[in-house]
């Protein structure tokens, strides 16, 4: 799984999105077909809906992730309370990740080479709603609790954090993105098998990139972060309430990329590529991606009326 690899070997670059807007919308999974998609709260480019293309999120739409060099989009299914209202988060959280070139780590056996992200490259993570069969279970992610009083874990469902988590207290969904690409295809049809994970093959000590997707890509690991009410263990997704299943169990996410060129080159070069971690949007040469004006971190429950259809 990503981020297993010997220690000191990923460069990282971090920082922290505020939620955009809920829609019925998912581009990737339902492209042009507006409301087609379970309830989706996203980040990121506040223009994303249905229609979204990597031209329209580069060019157009604010963004909560630092300002405007990163138009990409992020979204989840949305959080939601026993009330029918949505759970607002409170943030997502964003970890790029990957070997630095010049790595053994960036080379045979392991990779055919270290990449950044292609333009445009999109796909979704976590639980396959649409080949549950596919979903394996170590990449669904998990749920954990922070804040005073708090039990913190690996926890499988919303229920099983929810009992350690005092209200005031954050409930997290954790996951973890794939990060072997086959070198040809943005997307495919699945949205998913363009996209693969390295794994251990019991002979090299560190995991390895698939044959048939040789070539290792930041991956990113993203926690959306939800204020305790006090009936967290009654929450669900949307996607949980659309596949009849337990509190989280449905957990995944979607990324389409469209950061700029030259800030994105800036991270890979600087953060990645040299080992560093970087956090805050620093960009690892002595500049840093400027939080967007105004903007203050929530730290209350935000409920929204949009119920689940």
């Amino acid at each position: 799984m990503p981020g297993n690899e010997a220690p000191g070997v990923e460069g990282a670059f971090r920082f922290i999105c505020a939620p955009s807007h809920n829609a019925y919308d998912d581009p990737i999974v339902f492209p042009g077909q507006p409301g087609k998609s379970h309830l989706h709260t996203f980040f990121g480019n506040t223009g994303t809906d249905a229609n979204s293309t990597y031209t329209s999120l580069r060019t157009t739409g604010e963004s909560t992730c630092n300002n405007l060099l990163n138009r990409s989009a992020y979204w989840v299914p949305s959080m939601m309370h026993p009330s029918g209202r949505v759970v607002m988060p409170n943030w997502i959280s964003i970890y790029y990740k990957r070997a630095p070139q010049g790595s053994q780590y960036c080379s045979e056996p392991y990779a055919k080479a270290c990449l950044p992200l292609p333009r445009g490259l999109r796909y979704v993570f976590g639980y396959n709603m649409n080949d549950p069969s596919k979903s394996s279970p170590e990449r669904m992610g998990w749920f954990n609790c922070d804040g005073v009083g708090a039990v913190s874990g690996h926890f499988k469902s919303i229920k099983e954090a929810a009992k350690g988590c005092p209200t005031g207290a954050k409930i997290g969904m954790l996951l973890v993105g794939p990060n072997c690409w086959n070198g040809t295809e943005l997307d495919t049809p699945d949205h998913r098998s363009h996209m693969a994970y390295q794994y251990y093959d019991g002979i090299h000590g560190a995991p390895v990139c698939p044959s048939t997707h040789p070539y290792l890509l930041p991956f990113f690991e993203a926690g959306t972060w939800y204020t305790n009410d006090g009936t967290a263990a009654d929450w669900k997704l949307s996607s949980d309430i659309a596949m009849n299943m337990e509190g989280g169990a449905s957990a995944h996410a979607d990324w389409f990329g469209a950061w700029e060129d030259e800030v994105q080159s800036l991270w890979t070069a600087n953060c990645i590529d040299k080992a560093l971690s970087c956090s805050g949007g620093d960009l690892g040469n002595g500049k840093q991606l400027a939080t967007i004006a105004g903007y203050t971190f929530p730290n209350a429950i935000s409920l929204v009326g949009m119920p689940v259809k």
